[in-house]
């Protein structure tokens, strides 16, 4: 850890290190949000030899259950990828890994669990 200006800041060797885990993140989440847009943006219906009005129906509402599903966690992945996407810049700032409420380092253990936190565990604490 170096100290600039006595503020706490993890070095730029951990900060790479912590660059590397988010862009490794990242890839993965945009495959996914990709994956389920393709699945949320799928047009193929029913074929038109099903004439069983029932089953089509039926069909049909959990064809539609399905691509609200998928659009929700297509957002929620968008939502992670924005937050994966800040982190990074706050790596770039030299920002990254200081608690918004405390201002003291998040330590190292929870951003490798979350690596977009922006809060210690003492931090989200005050916030309650």
């Amino acid at each position: 850890m170096e100290s600039n200006n006595d503020k706490p800041r993890y070095s730029d060797e951990e900060l790479e290190e912590f660059r590397q885990l988010i862009l490794a993140k990242l890839e993965k989440a945009q495959r996914e949000y990709d994956t389920l847009c393709e699945e949320w943006n799928n047009s193929e219906g029913n074929d038109t030899a099903d004439t069983a009005a029932t089953f089509k129906v039926l069909e049909e509402g959990a064809f539609t259950l399905g691509k609200e599903e998928a659009y929700r966690m297509a957002q929620r992945q968008l939502d992670f990828i924005k937050k994966l996407q800040g982190a990074l810049v706050r790596i770039e700032n030299k920002t990254y890994g200081i608690c918004r409420e405390t201002g003291q380092l998040i330590p190292k253990e929870r951003l490798r669990a979350v690596p977009h936190a922006t809060l210690s565990i003492d931090g989200k604490n005050l916030r309650k």
